[in-house]
């Protein structure tokens, strides 16, 4: 592809991408495509072609697992049966939710639905102990709220996001058969409690702090958030008789749980349960019901159509069954060839990160000697894991059974295994992505990075194309995910993922204030009719430009390279077209800055995409060399 060197001067992204984004075409079903979204919907057709030639007998399943896999989707794909129950196997959940006479009993519902998966008034997480990272933990977490953060509920984007809520809620309270008499009373109470929620929840700006969720609360504590709500007596059952510690990530939501929970509030809270419950439910049930209960999904991401029938069949079974599709995937289409080479990339990136903290002007020889330890611990997976979690294997199709009592059923069975493992080792091998996933991920407290087969091909990877192409890849990829160990969350985390300060104070405070001259760079830059929140993607913005630059020196290592190949290549992997209500979504709550800024904003720190393509002052791309910011 040729690409105009001149126009790279001004909007490197554009220069590569403009092409590309006239020609693209988003999906009627999908919020945005481009870069991973491609190879995501690419996985998707391929794993549904071969998903739909096992159901026609042309494939054979390999092992139970695949067996009962194709089990569900058979349930899911049973269109006739669905259609005919219409909303009938939701029912007994709203009369349980009727029967409810009293905070006690509210309890004991709470207990059942949590059980099931269900919209509750608070979930529960079992994950890795911030202080104690090889043992697990109790988290307990607030519930979910209507609209996608708290500030939504503050601007004119979210009464019209509410206003589609009560519409879709009515529509499928009336389609389930509940009396329009008591329909109104039901959606308004619902948005009433969801309305008193909202502000005692954390935004996404707040959340992206995330070691601010650890906050160890005694059993005596818990007990205390409310006289006649018996929590801590309901997460003993739920979890073990002698749990005493429970981890609360929000506690400014459950010191105020006894004014939100009354005697007086029970029908309010009722109706939220109700309507929240039902609305839920509409995947597993009827199409016209799949169909009612999206309308606000599609509405908050600008999404014109829902996907067909057929392919919703095929997602349900993929997020039932993920790691056991992905491992079919990797061990079907993915190579040991390029495991090995991604392997060797990790360790490359790796090395130049060594090198690039003993050439560290700002930190202290022992801050440093503390970080390589930190990196030589960081553990790689790649590629797929060699095996299912455990609970796989107790997941049984029963014929029997409708599609949501499958699914609860399979709910009950997932919860139970992951509160089993409360307090016992933590799995730092466990992969928490399936093989088919078109991402990576860094975990704090298991100090892994993961990289799924599914990411390993063009444009990230490909043996194929360039050695450069790869590094401003994959390469770039691998050194971001490896760059979250010294973000401003990972660097409050040690070698073996606890939580603990290892840096001398003058070390740390370098590196803060090199962290707040990032939020300042990245924050209030227009685009997509909002601005960037350069707190709530600090953390990314961080690892953006630690990878970039640890992979071109990666690069530099290498006999041959071209830097124009390499830059081009970072450029295309963040190349994406999305819906308007989807975009400005991202912007309010994902901590990732908009991909046309992911792929500019880093170039512009580093001296080599100056003198590679003779950007000088005056141009668009250029950046005072004192607003240049290279933290790692």
């Amino acid at each position: 592809m040729s690409i105009d060197v001149t126009k790279v001067k001004d909007d490197l992204y554009q220069a590569v991408n403009a092409k590309t984004l006239e020609e693209m075409v988003i999906p009627a079903d999908k919020p945005s495509t481009g870069g991973f979204m491609v190879l995501a919907e690419a996985m998707e057709k391929l794993l549904r072609k071969d998903l739909d030639a096992m159901l026609e007998g042309e494939i054979s399943c390999e092992n139970a697992e695949e067996e009962e896999m194709l089990a569900f989707y058979k349930k899911s794909r049973n269109f006739a049966e669905r259609d005919e129950a219409g909303a009938a196997p939701a029912l007994p959940l709203l009369e349980q939710i009727r029967a409810v006479a009293s905070l006690e009993d509210l309890a004991s519902l709470t207990k059942e639905w949590i059980n099931k998966g269900l919209p509750s008034l608070f979930h529960l997480g079992v994950m890795a102990d911030m202080m104690q990272a090889t043992k697990n933990a109790l988290y307990l977490v607030p519930p979910q709220i209507i609209l996608p953060d708290k500030a939504y509920y503050e601007n004119e984007a979210g009464e019209q996001l509410l206003e589609i809520y009560r519409m879709m809620s009515h529509d499928v309270l009336g389609e389930a058969g509940i009396p329009e008499a008591d329909i109104a009373r039901l959606v308004e109470d619902t948005l009433s409690f969801d309305k008193s929620l909202a502000p005692l929840t954390r935004s996404a700006e707040e959340k992206a702090d995330y070691t601010k969720m650890y906050n160890p609360r005694s059993i005596e504590e818990i007990r205390s958030y409310h006289p006649n709500f018996d929590l801590a007596t309901l997460l003993q059952e739920l979890v073990h008789p002698e749990l005493k510690q429970v981890i609360v990530t929000e506690p400014e939501f459950f010191e105020h749980f006894a004014e939100l929970i009354t005697e007086e509030k029970l029908e309010e809270i009722k109706s939220w349960l109700i309507v929240r419950s039902l609305n839920f439910a509409t995947p597993y049930l009827s199409e016209r019901l799949r169909q009612k209960g999206s309308l606000f999904a599609l509405q908050l991401m600008g999404i014109p159509e829902l996907e067909d029938k057929e392919k919703h069949a095929f997602n349900l079974t993929r997020n039932t069954y993920d790691q056991v599709l992905g491992q079919y995937y990797a061990k079907k289409y993915f190579g040991e060839e390029a495991r090995a080479d991604v392997e060797d990339m990790v360790k490359s990136m790796i090395d130049v990160y060594k090198e690039r903290l003993a050439e560290n002007t700002w930190l202290s020889k022992e801050t440093i000697e503390k970080a390589i330890v930190k990196l030589d611990a960081i553990d790689p997976l790649i590629g797929f894991p060699d095996s299912y979690p455990d609970h796989y294997k107790k997941l049984k199709v029963d014929s029997e059974k409708s599609l949501l009592e499958t699914v609860l059923a399979f709910n009950q069975i997932v919860s139970a295994v992951q509160r089993d493992k409360w307090a016992k080792d933590v799995d730092r091998k466990e992969w928490h992505m399936s093989a088919d996933t078109v991402n990576a991920y860094y975990s704090p407290t298991s100090n892994v990075i993961c990289f799924p087969a599914a990411i390993l091909q063009e444009p990230f990877y490909s043996l194929k194309q360039s050695r450069s192409a790869n590094y401003g890849g994959i390469g770039a990829v691998i050194a971001h995910e490896i760059s979250h160990a010294f973000d401003n969350n990972g660097a409050k985390v040690d070698a073996e993922g606890n939580l603990f300060n290892w840096w001398k104070e003058e070390d740390y405070e370098n590196f803060s204030a090199r962290a707040e001259e990032m939020v300042k760079l990245w924050d209030g830059i227009e685009i997509y009719g909002g601005k960037v929140n350069g707190r709530l993607t600090v953390s990314e913005n961080i690892a953006d430009a630690g990878g970039l630059t640890c992979a071109l020196q990666a690069l530099q290592r290498e006999e041959s390279y071209d830097l124009k190949d390499f830059f081009y290549n970072w450029a295309r992997v963040w190349c994406q077209k999305g819906r308007e209500e989807y975009l400005q979504l991202l912007l309010t709550v994902d901590v990732h800055s908009p991909n046309p800024l992911r792929a500019n904003m880093p170039v512009r720190s580093i001296d080599e995409f100056y003198s590679t393509f003779d950007v000088k002052e005056g141009d668009r791309m250029f950046l005072k060399e004192e607003e240049r910011i290279t933290i790692w």
